[in-house]
């Protein structure tokens, strides 16, 4: 039996019933959740990643969203030089189909912390994508690793730039937007107040923001006061 098959049977034998329905109501359109949560899968990716596997990535026939997100995963774990890396990120990004899939791809993407800059550069071409899963990798990589004051300027630039109608790209900028707003206050509230961003953007931003415990009741209320002259 091969890395593959043992691996989806062991997702099939880590299936539970109660997520898997809970999983799906999360993920309309996606119908091949067999419910295996996120610990359980992420122990299942290093042993895959102390096993063979090379040949676990070659999967071309990933018959449930966990062995996708389970090659995402097996990326997250890869010791090599970051270009050869961004490689093996290039290829996964089209299989990316989900806003799941891709958050705990990137979530597992620590190397980027030593590699910045390379992986700044890598990242341009999603965000300027006009695929809806590719725009949200790419911002849901800088929200990850760069929003920090290095890159915060830089980050508020491109986020101003996303101009989409698909829901899942908006609400990464969205989201991405709410933790600048977090984390660098002042300079995300002069963002919020340009007629450039994009109007849906600006919108789900700013009751992200107002969804944080971390914002104060005033800030709340002048929040909703610049959404209402939008």
């Amino acid at each position: 039996m091969s890395i593959i098959d043992e691996v989806r049977e062991q997702i099939l034998q880590e299936a539970d019933e109660k997520y898997q329905k809970f999983s799906s109501a999360l993920l309309p359109g996606v119908n091949n959740v067999v419910g295996v949560r996120l610990p359980v899968l992420r122990k299942i990716s290093r042993e895959i990643y102390k096993s063979d596997w090379q040949t676990y990535l070659k999967n071309n026939d990933c018959r449930f969203m966990e062995e996708t997100m389970l090659k995402g995963m097996v990326i997250g774990l890869i010791k090599d030089e970051p270009e050869k890396i961004l490689n093996y990120i290039e290829n996964f990004v089209p299989e990316n189909n989900n806003w799941s899939v891709c958050d705990s791809f990137c979530c597992g993407l620590k190397f980027i912390k030593k590699n910045k800059e390379l992986v700044w550069n890598f990242v341009q071409k999603y965000l300027n994508s006009e695929k809806e899963f590719e725009i949200r990798f790419g911002v849901v990589v800088l929200l990850n690793y760069f929003i920090e004051e290095n890159y915060i300027d830089r980050v508020l630039e491109k986020l101003e730039k996303v101009k989409t109608t698909d829901y899942y790209a908006q609400m990464a900028a969205a989201w991405a937007i709410s933790i600048c707003y977090i984390k660098f206050e002042a300079k995300t509230l002069d963002f919020l107040k340009k007629p450039s961003i994009d109007k849906a953007v600006f919108n789900k931003s700013i009751q992200k923001i107002i969804e944080s415990n971390r914002i104060s009741k005033e800030t709340k209320i002048m929040l909703k006061a610049i959404k209402n002259t939008k």
